[in-house]
């Protein structure tokens, strides 16, 4: 194990050794393996957005297999996904590369202003697949944050109690907040010590702009004159707003974009200090060549 991985270990020194296990054997899986750092396949965007806003445009990912495959020959870290996607190639690709399984889900049939997502898999589904961690998805802002928070900590202890590792989609939303507000600097930040506070090991957040959402946050920013340019300024405030750096914090990719952005914006959260990536429609939504390619290239930057 690299003396890297074991600092990143240590962060996590109140966890049981299960938990400390298949968080080692996320960061040591992979192109990444033994850097600290992560590229992780999420293909969760079926159930959220339907199945053809997001496989459409490339046909052969309306397969669950096909992203088993991706993530395995890009050399990915992890693969998470719902239980159905997981559940269809878990015993084809055995062993072949770390899973976390999504417990809950949130789809845009109802898409009302305060979201609150339904508990879709248990930690006993984790445990049958072989999965290495669980997710779960938060809204702070939402009317429903209090209890998503309680489901969270409640499936978190379960999870850790088998040795599991807990991975936070920590995204702001809610009828409170602007639309403008959901990638502010200050609720990004405030999103990622939520997700620490709350026993996140990985917590996955939007790379922040440089916006200020709360009145009484911009009066703190601007009078502890905190950074609002560049982009790795704004990552490196979110990682640190993750207990000082000592959680592992990755950024999405988002919507569909060009190479070019995608690798301006990867550039910037490794000169941040992110931990890394986890990348599903800027994947999946390409040919699995040029998906390849461009995953390749995005290992390379935080490879150094």
């Amino acid at each position: 194990m690299t003396k890297r991985v074991r600092e990143i270990l240590s962060y996590y020194d109140a966890e049981n050794a299960g938990v400390r296990a298949n968080l080692a054997r996320m960061l040591n899986h992979g192109k990444l393996g033994g850097t600290g750092k992560m590229v992780i396949l999420p293909v969760d965007q079926g159930f959220e957005h339907g199945p053809a806003r997001s496989f459409a445009v490339n046909p052969p990912a309306y397969d669950p297999r096909y992203h088993y495959q991706l993530a395995i020959d890009a050399g990915c870290n992890a693969y998470t996904a719902p239980l159905g996607f997981l559940e269809a190639g878990a015993a084809e690709y055995a062993g072949e590369i770390p899973l976390i399984l999504k417990l809950n889900s949130h789809d845009v049939l109802h898409d009302e202003k305060d979201p609150l997502p339904a508990i879709t898999a248990n930690v006993k589904d984790a445990l049958r697949i072989g999965a290495s961690a669980v997710g779960m998805t938060i809204y702070p802002g939402s009317a429903h944050a209090q209890q998503m928070y309680g489901e969270l900590q409640e499936r978190a202890l379960e999870a850790k109690a088998h040795g599991l590792a807990v991975v936070v989609w920590s995204y702001p939303r809610g009828s409170t907040i602007s639309k403008q507000g959901e990638t502010a600097l200050d609720v990004v930040a405030y999103a990622a010590q939520i997700a620490a506070q709350l026993g996140a090991n990985i917590i996955k957040v939007k790379p922040p702009t440089a916006f200020i959402e709360q009145a009484e946050a911009k009066k703190a920013y601007e009078s502890n004159k905190v950074p609002l340019e560049p982009l790795s300024a704004r990552i490196r405030h979110v990682v640190q707003s993750a207990f000082d750096g000592r959680r592992i914090v990755i950024f999405s990719g988002g919507p569909k974009e060009s190479d070019e952005q995608l690798m301006t914006d990867v550039r910037e959260i490794h000169a941040g200090g992110g931990f890394g990536s986890i990348i599903g429609r800027n994947s999946f939504q390409r040919p699995k060549p040029h998906a390849l390619e461009l995953l390749g290239k995005i290992m390379d930057v935080y490879r150094g």
